[in-house]
C-alpha cells in the first residue's frame, strides 16, 4: 500500500472526522458534528476519483457509493440513526457483491479489466481472458472477499454500536479504517497473484499455437 495514501487515509478518514467529532458535538449537537465529520473523507474521495481517472465500471460504482451514502447520511434525522444506517449499507454493498458472484459476474473482474486497461491492455482482449477457467475462479475469490470485507465492517459497527452507542464513534473510526487496511491488502494481495495463473495462461497458449504450426 502506497505509504502516502495510507497517511492521507488517516488524516480524512479518521483524523480530522475524530477532530470535528470531538470539538463539534458539545456546539453542534451529535448528529451535526457527525455529519460534518463525514466531509473531508467525500471530498478526498472524489478527489482521488478525479485524479485517478477512474471513469469506467470501478469509477461508476465508486461514484454511485459516494451518491448514496451521502444521501443517507443527510437523510438521518439522528446520529445514532445515522450510525446505523451505516450499518445497513454495508450489509447492502455486501448483498450486491453477493449478488454478482453468484450470477457470475463479479465486480472484482471488471476492476481489474479497468485497471490494466490504464496499462494499455484493450478491454477486448482482457476481459474474455479473465473469464477463462484457470483465471476466472481467483476473481470469485477476490468478491467474496468484498462479501466477507462487508459483512466484517457492518458486525463491527453493530457490535460498537450496542456496545458504546454514538459516544463510540471514536472507536468506529479507528477500528473501521484498521479493518479497511487489512481487507484492502488481502485483496491487493490476491489481485496481485492473478499474474501467476493469467502469465501460465498465455505460455500455455503461446505452447498450443507453436505446436499447431510446427
Amino acid at each position: 500500500m502506497n505509504s502516502k495514501y495510507v497517511l492521507l487515509d488517516l488524516l480524512f478518514y479518521v483524523g480530522l472526522p475524530f477532530i470535528i467529532w470531538n470539538y463539534g458535538r458539545e456546539l453542534l449537537g451529535d448528529y451535526p458534528a457527525m455529519l460534518i465529520s463525514t466531509v473531508p473523507g467525500l471530498i478526498y474521495a472524489l478527489s482521488r476519483f478525479i485524479l485517478e481517472r477512474q471513469f469506467n465500471i470501478t469509477g461508476l460504482f465508486i461514484i454511485s457509493s459516494l451518491f448514496i451514502t451521502t444521501t443517507v447520511n443527510v437523510l438521518s434525522e439522528s446520529a445514532e440513526q445515522m450510525l446505523w444506517n451505516g450499518v445497513y449499507l454495508s450489509l447492502f454493498y455486501a448483498m450486491i457483491h453477493l449478488f454478482t458472484l453468484l450470477i457470475k459476474r463479479p465486480l472484482a473482474l471488471y476492476f481489474a479489466v479497468d485497471f490494466v486497461y490504464l496499462q494499455g491492455w484493450p478491454k477486448k482482449q482482457s476481459t474474455p481472458l479473465f473469464f477463462e477457467k484457470g483465471i476466472f475462479k481467483w476473481f470469485q475469490y477476490i468478491q467474496l472477499l468484498f462479501v466477507i470485507r462487508g459483512v466484517t465492517l457492518a458486525g463491527l459497527k453493530a457490535l460498537l454500536l450496542q456496545k458504546y452507542g454514538v459516544d463510540g464513534y471514536n472507536q468506529m473510526l479507528i477500528y473501521r479504517q484498521v479493518t479497511e487496511w487489512f481487507f484492502s491488502l488481502l485483496i491487493l494481495g490476491v489481485f496481485i497473484y492473478t499474474n501467476v495463473p493469467i502469465s501460465k495462461f498465455i505460455k500455455q497458449k503461446k505452447l498450443e499455437e507453436k505446436i499447431e504450426n510446427a
